[in-house]
């Protein structure tokens, strides 16, 4: 059973699910309405309050558990929920990070893995983890997009991070990537910040996003303004910072993922320095995309496997 996972700094994401990258422990079970994981010798809850930023993931066991609350929600969604579970995963990291990717899968390899989901005990069996460049995935479903261009800029705005790849044709280059940390999550910190300085109002990511997409908000008009004129000179940065590593969207055009890119949209359409941009809304993107790839090299994996056995036989 295959399930696609996206690790993000500010939200997990599967096929179906996104959800904070957040976890609450207990040592008890908790009295509450929601999903309970148990793993480890303690009970887990998802918390609206992400995990402080964590440029390695796998130096503690928090984005292990929050891979298993994504297991388990996909097997609820696909009612299979089952006592035995055999997986293979599809993940991905920054393309700038990629040549990581052994040791990120060597931290989801733990052989069988014992828990409870609301009660309900599963062991799973990963045996196989699958790890894809994140950006390039998330445009893999674009392919009519993509071969139309000789090279394409793919910019994808997380979280802490954007991170920049180059397509020639519709093949990821990867000796040409780049990564800023510079994402929605310290913008949106910094506009709190600021705020709170001048017009004395405490406010939360949710009501910045609110302003931006337009979405109804009782923030007074200068607060409003404040928000916008923050994101925009954020914006602004990203694509100047983007110049100086030799990303220039004047000379070629892009397409834009990720959360953040959904929050920047109005300012990077408006920008004299991007000429040619389009945006994959989905913030799921990412997962959707690991997904395929790996159907893909499944498929190809085990027709190797038949035909080598055609040949010893």
């Amino acid at each position: 059973m295959l399930f696609a996972i996206d690790h993000g700094n500010s939200a997990i994401k599967t096929p179906d699910f996104v959800f904070t990258s957040g976890l609450t422990d207990y040592p008890v079970k908790p009295p509450v309405e929601t999903d309970v994981l148990e793993f480890g010798g303690a009970f887990w809850t998802l918390s609206g309050e992400r995990i402080p930023y964590m440029r390695d993931k796998t130096k503690d066991e928090r984005f292990f558990i929050l891979s298993l609350f994504a297991i388990a929600k996909e097997l609820r969604q696909r009612e299979a929920l089952q006592p035995m579970v055999e997986a293979e995963l599809a993940i991905g990291l920054p393309p700038e990070h990629y040549e990581l990717r052994n040791r990120f899968a060597e931290y989801f390899k733990r052989g069988t893995v014992q828990f409870k989901f609301n009660d309900s005990p599963i062991s799973l069996m990963i045996r196989q983890v699958l790890v894809y460049p994140q950006a390039y995935a998330a445009v893999v479903p674009q392919a009519q997009i993509i071969q139309q261009n000789p090279r394409t800029f793919v910019v994808d705005i997380g979280g802490f991070t954007t991170d920049v790849l180059l397509l020639r044709g519709v093949q990821p280059d990867m000796q040409f990537c780049r990564s800023l940390e510079m994402g929605a999550i310290p913008m949106a910190n910094g506009i709190i910040g600021r705020v709170s300085a001048l017009h004395d109002i405490k406010i939360d990511d949710d009501h910045i996003a609110d302003v931006i997409q337009g979405r109804p908000t009782i923030l007074p008009d200068d607060v409003q303004e404040t928000i916008r004129a923050t994101v925009k000179s954020y914006a602004a940065g990203i694509l100047d910072k983007l110049r100086e590593l030799q990303v220039d969207l004047r000379a070629t055009p892009a397409i834009f993922t990720g959360g953040g890119a959904a929050l920047f949209r109005t300012f990077i359409e408006t920008s004299n320095q991007v000429a040619k941009a389009e945006f994959v809304a989905d913030p799921k993107a990412n997962a959707v995309g690991f997904g395929m790839l790996a159907t893909a090299q499944l498929r190809q994996m085990q027709a190797q496997k038949v035909g080598e056995g055609f040949a010893q036989g």
